[in-house]
């Protein structure tokens, strides 16, 4: 089956075309972005702006011809923290859906994270024990865990790169005290409810998705993208603690020159950084190890879990044609 997945993040609109069959990972076929940067196309009321809404259906409009063009049965399409926190959410989805006849679904925070999970359960396994997944979206910050496919808690806070970017660091590099300020409160949201997740014990095994850990494990020593999924990556606690001074002090040109880094986000790397670092201090953890699955995995995921009817395929090996079934009687 070829299925189109139509992510409508907080940074970027991705569509991501993938082959499936039971009992296989899904195999992506085909990758199409944009930088859309809702979280950033906000006037000051928190509504998306004329120029965010036109190029979201824009965009969405260019995703449906690829879908077909590449022969994509179906189209799952969603969108996250941008589009859910919008207070013009509704008129958003409504012009969205008149120009292109694309419902997208909006995604509650609690299903990002419990999705997401679903993901980098099913990458690391059941070896992982109690699994604690963190990741870092443009508009939020989603925290889930749990023993079993579905997490124990799971749960969203307005804590991505790109929304405290736009509301911390848009004039600029913050001086020392206010940095001071917006790290004092960005450990307070996350303390809050941090006893939902390690009231049943420490985490056996902690990961981290998205692009903004990627990027700072990167930047910490991490092995680049282009060595492949399989290679394991770290964000190391320390490394990163010794690294944000010094990326605070950067300019966005040179944020931008650093590996893993584009130009595009480069004024998305200190606010990440910050929230990065205060998971791992807040949860007790050492390091985080990037897990390449993500929330469109996740739907992916749950939608072939969903589509009892897929088996999977198996070569003939009897010579006689029947793919090593039993004769009808």
């Amino acid at each position: 089956m070829r299925l189109g997945v139509l992510d409508i993040g907080s940074n970027t609109g991705h569509l991501l075309v993938v082959d499936a069959h039971g009992g296989a990972a899904p195999l992506p076929a085909f990758s199409h972005k944009a930088p859309l940067r809702l979280a950033e196309h906000l006037d000051d009321d928190g509504a998306v702006t004329r120029a965010g809404i036109d190029a979201l259906a824009e965009f969405t409009a260019e995703a449906l011809v690829v879908a077909e063009d590449k022969g994509c049965e179906e189209m799952l399409a969603f969108a996250t923290s941008a589009v859910r926190d919008a207070v013009n959410s509704d008129a958003v989805l409504e012009h969205v859906r008149d120009r292109t006849g694309v419902a997208l679904e909006v995604l509650s925070g609690e299903d990002e994270a419990r999705l997401t999970f679903l993901a980098v359960r099913r990458w690391f396994g059941w070896s992982a024990g109690r699994l604690a997944v963190f990741d870092i979206g443009g508009g939020s910050l989603e925290i889930a865990a749990g023993k079993d496919e579905a997490p124990d808690v799971a749960w969203s806070l307005p804590l991505g790169a790109a929304r405290l970017a736009r509301e911390h660091f848009r004039g600029g590099p913050p001086g020392d005290e206010e940095l001071r300020g917006i790290r004092r409160q960005i450990r307070a949201d996350i303390a809050r409810d941090a006893g939902h997740l390690l009231r049943p014990g420490a985490p056996d095994r902690a990961a981290a998705t998205s692009k903004t850990f990627r990027s700072l494990a990167r930047i910490c020593g991490a092995p680049p993208s282009g060595d492949g999924p399989l290679v394991p990556r770290t964000l190391p606690a320390e490394g990163l603690r010794e690294r944000l001074p010094q990326l605070s002090a950067m300019s966005r040109e040179e944020l931008a020159d650093l590996p893993g880094v584009s130009s595009s986000r480069s004024h998305q790397i200190v606010p990440g950084a910050l929230v990065a670092e205060a998971v791992m201090d807040i949860f007790d953890l050492s390091a985080l190890e990037i897990c390449p699955w993500a929330l469109r995995e996740g739907v992916i995921l749950e939608r072939f879990d969903r589509l009892g009817f897929i088996k999977p395929h198996i070569r003939d090996l009897t010579g006689d044609g029947t793919d090593g079934a039993e004769p009808d009687a």
